[in-house]
């Protein structure tokens, strides 16, 4: 019974063959784009196009398999060499018809994106300058390629043609060739009588229908594998491995429909010209089938280690895989869309460029934003602090509260949240707390004076003894030492470090421990410093007084 999930994947499916439907439509006569890589090359000769179109081997396949179609094979025959040494005259015309007839029994073209689109053909295929593999033929079993060849026109300008090799192949007997055509047998008369693109619509409608079909059972049997695996395998219900099912299913349905197409449009007898403009269809399919499959396992794969740092409490590792899972399916669709551009045969070369400039721009206006990216990727994989932990950063302490991309929240003791961008807070010296498994007890006493050296041995040994009998005073190292006697009065310092890693139990322990050492000070019979100023009042007598003159009367 079908449910809505069912009817919502099923619905997903036939939008993707479609989509792909439509791609296989376009014209993929269009000229492909030159790799970056070209540029560094020099510059190549401008060819006078040709009427015929065979300045290019795709030209040639193209213009060929038109004009056999259109039943103009006095046109066809001048996509296919002459022999100047060959005595006898060929009979081309019938080399053409015999060529037809030998594609639509047993031949195979590549699709055309695998033809070469340039006048010098493909410098890489290790069969010379001069020849391009173009696909295969089957005769009596045995299999041999289609050749074409490069040659000279009157003008002195390259043309591609079918080579003399080739056509030497190919039986003149037109009989043997002949094959059944079972669209032929069945389709009505006015289907095959009207034609478009030169083949009988019947033939379009026919592939149609069985690109269809062919995705259908596609799906029913990847479905019914994937019913099946569960009950064989036990596990395979189970996560992670039922979604790595999953992520292999809808890919695989795409290449099975694709496959079932290829066979049964060949084996029904559908034109040559039809199964060549849909075969850019097989190169797309692979494309998406990839990208969808990588699409699927990086979903599958960013679940399970999201569930993990989520079981381990790692939030900020979660932040980084939801960003690294976007960033990388935007990536794919990029890149998936320009190989898709590309094997349809548009021109991506200026739109690459100007996705080049443009990531330039875009890096240079959102630099700090990269550096805050790079900063949380330092965090997450150092792991210097974590959610939740105490820390100084800086001149700021208190507890992380969040680790997110672009910054970190850090709550105060005043209770407020400091954000710090995690670009300058991997810069910043961070004192972690929450990783000490001791605290440092290191009291320093301040005696009088005029304490005796006996005072300070007894009170150095009991002193000693309070720390030693603690349980939770770590015996090692564990000391008291008189150090210095200054102006203050006598110094003595204490050194232990108290087994614990909490804050309160710490301020406990150490609470406990100097109280039992004031007792201690105050038996012994001295006691703490307190510090001295001596202030010294002068009494200012100021200047004598100066006697007054005395005037004599006259």
């Amino acid at each position: 019974m079908l449910n809505k999930k069912n009817i919502n994947t099923g619905a997903r499916h036939l939008a993707v063959g479609c989509l792909l439907l439509i791609f296989a439509l376009f014209d993929a006569n269009a000229q492909l784009p030159v790799l970056p890589g070209d540029s560094a090359r020099p510059a190549r000769a401008v060819y006078p196009p040709d009427s015929l179109g065979r300045r290019t081997p795709r030209g040639t396949v193209d213009g060929f398999l038109k004009a056999s179609y259109q039943n103009d094979y006095r046109k066809a025959a001048l996509y296919i060499r002459r022999d100047p040494a060959l005595k006898k005259r060929q009979n081309s015309i019938k080399q053409a018809k015999a060529l037809q007839a030998l594609l639509e029994v047993n031949g195979r073209i590549y699709p055309y994106s695998w033809i070469s689109n340039e006048p010098e053909g493909k410098t890489d295929d290790n069969l010379g300058p001069n020849l391009d593999r173009i696909g295969a033929v089957t005769i009596d079993n045995e299999s041999f390629d289609l050749i074409l060849e490069s040659v000279r026109d009157k003008q002195g300008n390259p043309i591609w043609l079918f080579s003399t090799q080739t056509i030497e192949h190919i039986p003149l007997n037109l009989d043997d060739l002949e094959g059944k055509n079972l669209i032929s047998e069945i389709s009505p008369s006015f289907l095959q009588e009207n034609k478009w693109g030169g083949v009988p619509i019947a033939h379009w409608i026919a592939t149609i229908f069985l690109l269809i079909a062919s995705y259908l059972m596609a799906l029913a049997v990847a479905r019914f594998f994937v019913y099946l695996i569960p009950k064989i395998y036990k596990k395979a219900g189970d996560d992670p491995y039922i979604g790595v099912i999953r992520a292999f299913s809808l890919p695989a349905q795409l290449y099975l429909a694709i496959g079932a197409f290829m066979y049964f449009s060949r084996e029904s007898g559908i034109s040559l010209v039809v199964r060549q403009r849909f075969s850019n269809l097989t190169v797309i399919v692979g494309l998406v089938a990839v990208i969808l499959l990588i699409w699927q396992l990086i979903d599958v794969i960013g679940i399970i280690t999201e569930r993990r740092m989520k079981r381990y409490r790692n939030q900020s590792a979660v932040s980084a895989i939801l960003f690294l899972r976007r960033a990388l399916k935007i990536a794919l669709v990029v890149v998936g869309v320009i190989m898709v551009l590309d094997t349809l045969g548009f021109n991506v070369t200026t739109g690459i460029a100007a996705l080049g400039i443009g990531g330039i721009a875009l890096a240079l206006g959102t630099q700090k934003t990269v550096e805050n990216f790079v900063g949380s990727v330092t965090l997450i994989a150092d792991q210097p602090v974590r959610v939740g932990d105490f820390c100084k950063i800086g001149e700021i302490t208190g507890t992380i509260e969040r680790i997110g991309m672009r910054a970190t929240q850090v709550r105060t003791n005043d209770r407020t949240v400091v954000t710090i961008p995690n670009g300058e807070l991997s810069s910043l010296k961070i004192e972690n707390y929450a990783h000490r498994e001791r605290f440092w007890f290191h009291p320093i006493f301040y005696l009088r004076a005029e304490t005796t050296p006996d005072q300070i041995r007894l009170l150095i040994t009991d002193l000693r003894r309070i720390l030693l009998t603690h349980p939770r005073v770590n015996p090692a190292p564990a000391r008291v030492r008189f150090i210095e006697i200054g102006l203050n009065g006598v110094k003595i310092e204490i050194f232990a470090y108290v087994d614990t890693g909490e804050m309160d139990v710490f301020l406990e322990i150490q609470e406990e421990l100097l109280l039992q050492m004031m007792d201690v000070v105050a038996s012994s019979g001295t006691g703490f410093s307190l510090p001295a100023q001596t202030i010294y009042l002068a009494k200012d007598q100021g200047s004598p007084k100066k006697e007054s003159p005395i005037i004599s009367p006259e």
